[in-house]
């Protein structure tokens, strides 16, 4: 389980571009019968952090001249324009009861339609909902795509082996992945047109949209303070 350092912070609102400023990230622990403390980490560290552990795997958190936490990484978010960290949740979870969350997918192996037959492989999810003992819980799981041999094939959450002490809280006829018929020349020329693209509004994930309004939150605080 990665280890990060953390030390009490009084400085809120926009002063804690002071923090930042010194490569700190300003930070919020919380969880059940444990009451909300202020906290700010190395931002270094933090990054190091969130790359091997993301945002569904233990983290132990040492607060300096406290107690120590195992959390889960919430709710990080991210200046819009640089992308860096600007502030981050960690929800302290008991050991002993299961909680949900979202897993990633991590799509593993060759299929035959895609290789011999030009298929095209559509990933129409990319986590899945699990509950589980904090211990339990895996980093991401793994789906072979070997089976998808044919036109056609799918993929469904009931073909999935969760892992050891994993339970997957999705519908299981909800398709994961598939394979589509390959695209004809006329197909792919029309896709190409660029009116084919008016009219396409992007699409945001949740994730996104959470970060977003995290930010514009932290943002407010800020000028809230100063």
């Amino acid at each position: 389980m990665p280890t990060l350092a953390a030390k009490p912070r009084e400085i809120t609102g926009k002063k804690v571009q002071s923090l930042r400023r010194e490569g700190f990230l300003p930070v919020v622990l919380y969880g059940e019968n444990v009451p909300a403390m202020s906290l700010a980490v190395s931002l270094d560290e933090f990054r190091k952090t969130l790359k091997e552990a993301g945002e569904t795997s233990l983290v132990s958190i040492a607060v300096e001249g406290g107690k120590t936490f195992n959390v889960l990484i919430h709710d990080v978010a991210k200046d819009p324009l640089t992308l860096k960290p600007i502030h981050a949740d960690f929800y302290a979870v008991r050991m002993d009861k299961p909680i949900e969350a979202k897993i990633p997918l991590a799509f593993t192996g060759e299929s035959a339609a895609v290789k011999n037959e030009g298929g095209i492989l559509v990933k129409v999810i990319h986590e899945l909902p699990v509950s589980a003992l904090p211990k339990d819980l895996p980093h991401e799981i793994e789906i072979s795509i070997e089976a998808l041999n044919a036109i056609g094939a799918k993929i469904h959450v009931r073909d999935i082996a969760a892992p050891q002490g994993v339970t997957i809280e999705a519908d299981a006829d909800e398709v994961v992945a598939l394979i589509e018929a390959p695209r004809s020349e006329a197909e792919l020329e029309e896709l190409a047109k660029p009116e084919a693209a008016e009219g396409v509004e992007e699409v945001k994930t949740e994730r996104e949209i959470k970060a977003e309004a995290k930010a514009a939150e932290e943002a407010a605080t800020e000028e809230a303070g100063s």
